[in-house]
């Protein structure tokens, strides 16, 4: 009997068409009683068209109850313990009673059991945290965001609960995403206990003027007449509601030309079960024909099982499509809100409400037989902004385009004038000093190119301006947070776009990474990318006078002159007319001697006048004229090549640009760098071929354009690569600095702005202006063209005396080396003087002797006989 019973169990599970179809319950909770049966019609009328033999639906449904503890009893005793498959829920009946459906929504989703709301638009619901309610309807957040108006500038909201507080905050947060059009440009909370006046004396202050109102009938009630006494319901203004803040009490209150918008057939609760029942139904269906579905967990007490089919059947509802709705088309995007949405555009119109047009989920319909009032009776749609005339400035310290110095002690700057006897305009700018331990954060005096740009704008263009220096001293890149995904705008970029600044007037590079955040001006300035290296200025030293030729060479001409010389006597001693004589009765001339060709060989060499000792011989006579001729070609190659080394500049072995085997293949032995987190930083990371260099560089980048100068200058970086107008004017102010190589990486200087400033268009267009007045001109040559050294180095090139000190030293030696010898030939002459003077004692002696040995015998020859034994001799 337990098998045949089992069988008919599995016969029946498997093909239903012989068994009882499974009874599926369907939970409500409705706003009044009526409406239950409204429910059980569509319950029946489902069940004509859905399941058949299948399944049928069961319509189980409990009223609001007045307090959340009390509905979630109902919901767990009412409808879970009657295992229901879904739930819907509706508005509560009265307003203050709004977040009544949230605990249907919690202990349903605890469960996993679906909630469909039928026509509670309130935003909470679509909070993540809801993941278990589906909507027949479209949040109010969403509302909003598909309004007709492109500008949402200012927020006013109501403080409800902590749920709603976080998702008008995704709504602000979803509002700064430039791609998707409108922004928030701040929220202002309120509650019962805020002063309203104070608050919108807040937001009178923006440049806001289209303005959001989320609240109750109450509080709209009272913002509309706290702003009328503050005149923000005149001409300029835009106002923007939903459906409870243009009705009852509110709409009493409410100023002319407010724009609502009110969701079509939106209280129609009974349209609303009708579509909500027939999308249940038709899910249920797709769900038993594709899955085993398991039984939904029976009451709450004690059982904390949940659905296992629930998330299953979630996904099933809410990808259903039910096209033929009373409400229109039922579909639910991927939070579960409804889409495709119809609202009617309402316009506040001396006392009454007047349907103005329609948005049918994709695009506004005016009506074109009605206009749109706005407030204060234009016709004309306001721009929804004003412009402030009160402009926050960043700036940074880069030479010449904006220089920083302290002010006076009065806190007033002082008066300065540049080389052409132009008075420097100057604006006090807070800032960190840099010169301070701490950087202090003081008033200091800014000027330079871009502050005279900055005053020619104002009176351009009628504003006022408040100047301040970026806190940390960058430019601006993105960089990550805390080690993570997300990126922040550093430096200038970073105060725009966070609202600190409300224009950059500084030398910012336009690229295409900082123009997808911020809109740019026209172009003030064009510039490229060069490199900067120190000026290899050439040393004289003592023998400068030398270096026309190689060692070799002048040891070479030295030799050729003793040579020469040599020659000169040999031939002059060996030839028979080295005496030459005209007649035999005048004296024959002495031959040359040796020291007389030196004199000869060494006084044609150096081109002085030979008065005497010239060769006798005519073989010794064709020696000198041919060394003559050597001499003169030595001298005149020297004196040419003198010149050239001693006046003119060598060409130096320069970097030739960013294809420079020095920069493409990176060694340690020269080192180049550039700015970190600049514009050139960001180009070489970004350019694939580029990437060898780049690497090098990232170890020794600098923290600012001034240090990589000076680390230039003091030999510790051999090339820094920034941009063209900075570093020719460094240039030319530092004469031991030169650029080098070709401009790369072309582009310009630009003002930047957000990108809904209202000032982009009338900037570029007074930029633009500037150009051809020739007032961009001028500033170039105020504070860029002014070049020192080239006017220094196109004067004559003259010899100092640290070219020729070697040829004085020469004459020193000289005179040294004569001072030497003349008291050696003074010393070898007393020598020679006390040799003479013995020698003639010694012939006075003789001779005396002689004398006195007359008596003594002689020989034959006259000589005194020493053999003679009488005779002594003396030594």
């Amino acid at each position: 009997m337990r098998l045949c019973l089992l069988a008919i169990f599995f016969s029946c599970s498997f093909a239903r068409g012989g068994c009882e179809p499974k009874m599926v319950n369907i939970g409500a909770v409705l706003s009044q009683k009526r409406y239950e049966q409204v429910f059980k019609d569509a319950v029946a009328q489902a069940n004509n068209i859905y399941g058949k033999d299948k399944f049928k639906l069961n319509a189980i449904s409990v009223t609001h109850k007045p307090n959340a503890i009390q509905m979630a009893l109902s919901v767990c005793e009412d409808l879970i313990s009657s295992q229901v498959y879904a739930i819907l829920v509706s508005h509560p009946p009265q307003s203050v009673d709004h977040l009544t459906p949230t605990p249907v929504s919690y202990t349903a989703g605890f469960y996993r059991i679906p909630v469909v709301g039928l026509t509670t638009r309130m935003s909470i619901y679509s909070d993540k945290a809801q993941v278990w309610f589906d909507r027949d309807w479209t949040s109010s957040c969403w509302k909003r965001r598909g309004g007709a108006q492109k500008r949402l500038e200012t927020l006013l909201e109501e403080r409800e609960t902590k749920n709603k507080n976080r998702n008008y905050e995704n709504l602000d947060q979803l509002s700064y995403d430039n791609k998707r059009g409108p922004k928030a440009e701040k929220v202002l909370m309120f509650s019962q206990d805020t002063n309203l006046t104070a608050l919108l004396q807040e937001a009178k202050e923006l440049e806001a003027r289209v303005i959001i109102l989320s609240a109750s009938e109450d509080e709209a009630a009272a913002v509309y007449k706290a702003a009328r006494q503050l005149n923000m319901t005149g001409s300029g203004y835009v106002w923007m509601v939903g459906e409870r803040e243009m009705s009852g009490k509110a709409l009493s209150e409410a100023p002319d030309g407010l724009i609502g918008l009110q969701l079509i057939n939106g209280k129609n609760e009974s349209a609303h079960i009708n579509d909500a029942v027939a999308v249940v139904a038709q899910s249920i269906q797709e769900l038993f024909e594709k899955e085993n579905i398991t039984e939904p967990p029976r009451g709450c007490v004690g059982n904390t099982n949940i659905w296992r089919t629930g998330p299953l059947f979630k996904r099933v509802l809410m990808s259903s499509k039910y096209p033929d709705g009373l409400t229109g088309r039922v579909e639910f995007n991927d939070d579960g809100d409804r889409k495709f949405a119809h609202y009617s555009i309402l316009n506040y119109q001396k006392t009454r409400l007047v349907q103005v047009g329609v948005y049918n989920g994709t695009q506004v319909v005016l009506n074109s037989q009605r206009k749109i009032i706005w407030p204060g009776g234009e016709t004309e749609k306001p721009r929804g902004y004003q412009m402030s005339t009160r402009l926050k400035i960043v700036t940074i310290h880069q030479e010449p385009f904006v220089y920083v110095k302290p002010t006076m002690l009065d806190g007033t700057c002082k008066e300065e004038y540049t080389v052409n006897g132009v008075l420097i305009k100057k604006v006090i700018c807070t800032g960190p000093n840099e010169t301070i331990p701490g950087r202090p954060v003081v008033p200091q005096c800014c000027f330079g190119f871009c502050i005279d740009l900055l005053i020619k704008l104002a009176m351009t263009m009628n504003f006022t301006y408040e100047v301040h220096l970026v806190a940390d001293g960058k430019f601006g890149t993105q960089e990550r947070v805390n080690n993570s995904n997300k990126k922040e705008w550093n430096g200038m970029m970073g105060e725009l776009l966070g609202g600190l600044a409300d224009m950059i007037v500084a030398p910012l590079t336009i690229n295409n990474e900082r123009a997808q955040y911020i809109e740019f001006s026209k172009p003030f300035k064009y510039q490229g990318l060069t490199i900067l290296v120190k000026k290899e200025i050439p040393r004289s030293t003592l023998d400068s006078f030398m270096q026309p030729f190689q060692s070799t060479l002048w040891l070479l001409v030295g030799l050729s002159v003793h040579v020469v010389a040599v020659m000169l006597y040999l031939l002059d001693r060996f030839s028979p007319f080295g005496r030459f004589k005209v007649n035999s009765e005048e004296e024959e001339e002495d031959a040359l001697t040796l020291s007389s060709a030196m004199w000869f060989s060494w006084g044609v060499l150096l081109n002085s006048g030979i008065g005497e000792g010239a060769p006798r011989s005519f073989s010794a006579r064709i020696l000198g004229m041919v060394w003559a001729g050597f001499a003169m070609i030595i001298v005149a190659s020297y004196t040419a090549n003198l010149a050239a080394f001693l006046v003119l500049d060598r060409p130096e072995e320069r970097i030739t640009g960013i294809n420079d085997p020095r920069l493409r293949n990176p060694s340690d032995k020269f080192i180049y760098a550039t700015v970190k987190q600049s514009s050139v930083d960001i180009y070489f990371r970004r350019q694939v071929e580029l990437s060898t260099m780049y690497r090098h560089m990232e170890k020794h980048n600098y923290e600012s354009a001034a240090e990589a100068i000076q680390a230039v200058r003091d030999n510790k970086l051999h090339a820094f690569i920034w941009d063209s107008a900075v570093l020719e004017f460094e240039a030319s102010q530092k004469c031991d600095l030169v650029t080098t190589g070709e401009l790369f990486f072309r582009s310009g200087f630009g003002i930047g702005m957000r990108k809904d400033s209202p000032w982009k268009q009338n900037v570029s267009l007074a930029i633009l202006s500037s150009h051809e007045n020739g007032f961009m001109e001028d500033l170039d040559k105020t504070w860029v063209r002014y070049q020192e050294c080239d006017s220094r180095s196109n004067a004559p090139a003259t010899l100092t005396f640290e070219n020729m000190a070697g040829v004085f030293m020469l004459v020193a030696g000289g005179i040294v080396a004569g001072i030497f010898l003349i008291f050696i030939e003074i010393a070898y002459k007393r020598h020679k003087d006390a040799r003479r003077k013995q020698m003639q004692l010694a012939f006075a002696a003789v001779n005396v002797w002689r004398k006195n040995l007359q008596p003594y015998p002689t020989d034959i020859t006259g000589q005194l006989n020493l053999s003679d034994p009488s005779v002594s001799t003396v030594v």
